[in-house]
């Protein structure tokens, strides 16, 4: 049976292509708000953080209704360390809109998205983002997305797929460049002539794959999942399976179930076939668990998510500081905390150490790991973090490393810069030519350790003119020790309150991370020198008071402007001997040995 009044699609694109506001317009433009409701920007990017930074964390759904049929679409990342959640929500479609910049031009994590579509035989609809912008370029970009389909092998009917021309901001879409610029009509048009109505049998036993799992304080977790066949209804037995775990088998009972409905869920006593739902009450569900009839308990086939290529070290804050401005501190807070992110992010990884203390923590990226330390520090949480390290592995006796392929547009004065970096830092110049906008395109093959704390010099080096890209690339062999940090680390040597006094005879050092009236402590570093070594100081040092005065010996000092460092850069800053402290309030990087003298036993030890 097919269900034409219903379709199912995700929009897939680069990192800020205009996914998030293509969306927004759809939403506009079908009748979801009032003609004269409030709404904002990027209506979709709902948490904080996505807000902050611009950028689509988690993968969201939504509905329309155009000409009597109900288009559900899902909203997905573009940046390549939420590839994962990517992966997984293309089960729950018929198709994917590919979004692609008029000027930019497919892009490394385009490339990543399409494969992933192509694989799995999804129909596509090509839309041509920004062709209002003045330096647009529509036919051409059209042409390079002819050629990555072919590039990726895409069977007959995937190469016909149908493009559209739009301007999300601008609110309209059209089919043929010299068309009237009106409305987003030719697109919904597009949708539902391009996009296969999904197909199913809902007099077969049900079968229901959880591909989203999102959390609610009330209701706990909640399944989200297209019904593939048979009908799903309040109230009804069913059993949880998975593909990957045969044995297990757990009787459930749907409590609720929803639909979506613009930015809302609607309560709905039964769905069928072609209905993507969210169902909860099913406290063990994961990701990957088939919702089905107990006559039939045959799971659907998922398929495994990349693994991650990047873990950290997430530990108790055990620092003289420590408890003083987090709410929770403790190992079981960070463990709970921990395990509840595995319910709805299927890329994490959490394992246990031999410290109790201490738990590895692995991801997609640096963005990934630092997204969620983020969040939990805004949540109350009081911790320590090590420095990211890539994950290998041996095969055949061989030690092999994830590797990045990095796509830079730098102006040209500036390319020799970034050559001679990414050299030192292991990398392989692959291709060098001229890209868009008079930038020269350079391509390199990189291991993924190689690009931990480069994008802080990468801005440095370029002026902020340079644009960077990265997509995993597997693994391949071992290249080599790198040298990262080339400075110093500027440690105080004793615990107390920041003095103008001791800080003006260290800030000669170096470049000092604190200004005056901040708590600090022995081991906590507070700077960076301009050579190799770490150097200690003692920051809390007052000015000793005597009867004498002297002309202009007691003028007033200047402190120079300390160097304020977000948590990205914080993470790449520091060394494997180092320590983050992360507190709701502060970022502070130290010494995992607090003590000089057990410190310089330790690197006697070493050496």
């Amino acid at each position: 049976m097919k269900r034409e009044d219903v379709r199912n699609i995700a929009i897939i694109a680069h990192v800020d292509h205009g996914k998030t506001t293509l969306v927004d317009e759809l939403l506009k433009q079908s009748g979801v708000f009032r003609e004269n409701q409030e709404v904002a920007e990027r209506v979709m990017d709902s948490n904080d953080l996505e807000r902050e930074r611009g950028i689509t964390i988690l993968s969201k759904n939504t509905a329309v209704t155009y000409k009597g049929t109900k288009i559900n679409i899902i909203d997905t990342p573009g940046h390549a360390d939420f590839g994962g959640e990517v992966e997984r929500i293309l089960k729950m479609v018929n198709g994917v809109i590919l979004v692609v910049d008029a000027f930019e031009g497919p892009m490394p994590q385009t490339r990543f998205v399409l494969r992933k579509a192509l694989e799995l035989d999804l129909y596509v609809v090509v839309c041509i983002n920004k062709i209002d912008r003045p330096e647009a370029r529509p036919e051409e970009v059209a042409e390079e997305v002819l050629e990555l389909l072919m590039d990726l092998d895409a069977n007959d009917r995937q190469l016909e797929a149908p493009f559209v021309y739009a301007s999300a901001k601008g609110g309209f879409a059209v089919r043929d460049l010299s068309d009237p610029r009106v409305n987003m009509v030719p697109l919904f048009d597009t949708i539902l002539e391009a996009v296969p109505a999904p197909v199913g049998d809902p007099a077969k036993p049900l079968k229901v794959l959880i591909s989203t799992i999102d959390y609610n304080e009330y209701v706990g977790r909640i399944g989200i999942g297209k019904v593939d066949d048979g009908t799903i209804s309040v109230n009804q037995e069913c059993l949880l399976v998975n593909h990957h775990s045969p044995d297990r088998k757990e009787r459930i009972r749907i409590s609720k179930l929803y639909q979506f409905d613009g930015l809302n869920r609607v309560e709905v006593r039964s769905a069928t076939v072609g209905d993507i739902v969210a169902i909860s009450g099913i406290a063990g569900v994961q990701i990957g668990d088939t919702v089905c009839d107990i006559a039939d308990p045959s799971p659907i086939p998922f398929q495994k998510i990349t693994e991650p290529t990047l873990s950290m070290e997430f530990m108790v804050n055990d620092s003289p500081l420590a408890g003083t401005e987090g709410k929770y501190v403790t190992s079981r807070h960070i463990r709970d905390r921990l395990l509840r992110e595995l319910n709805t992010d299927v890329s994490l990884r959490v394992e246990e150490t031999d410290s109790t203390d201490c738990f590895k923590v692995s991801g997609r990226g640096e963005l990934h790991l630092s997204i969620l330390i983020e969040t939990m520090r805004r949540e109350g949480y009081e911790f320590a973090v090590s420095k990211p390290e890539v994950i290998t592995k041996r095969e055949n006796g061989k030690l092999l490393e994830p590797m990045e392929l990095v796509y830079i547009d730098v102006p040209e004065p500036y390319s020799g810069a970034v050559i001679q970096k990414l050299a030192q830092r292991k990398g392989e110049l692959l291709s060098m030519g001229t890209g868009q906008g008079g930038y020269t395109r350079l391509e390199f093959e990189i291991p993924s350790r190689g690009l931990i704390g480069y994008r802080g010099e990468f801005l440095t080096d370029t002026r902020g003119n340079g644009i960077m890209n990265t997509m995993f690339d597997g693994y391949d062999a071992y290249r080599g020790e790198i040298a990262y940090r080339k400075q110093g680390s500027i440690i105080s040597f004793e615990t107390g309150e920041s003095i103008t006094y001791g800080l003006f005879n260290a800030q000669e050092r170096g470049i000092l991370f604190i200004g005056p009236g901040e708590k600090v402590y022995a081991g906590e570093v507070i700077g960076q020198t301009g050579h190799a070594e770490d150097v200690e100081v003692n920051v809390c040092k007052t000015k000793k008071l005597t009867n004498t005065r002297a002309s202009g010996s007691d003028d007033a000092l200047r402190l120079v402007a300390p160097k304020i460092m977000s948590l990205e850069q914080c993470m790449d800053f520091i060394e494997k001997d180092e320590l983050l402290e992360v507190t709701p309030k502060n970022l502070r990087i130290r010494k995992k040995i607090l003590d000089p003298v057990l410190r310089k036993r330790a690197a006697f030890r070493k050496n």
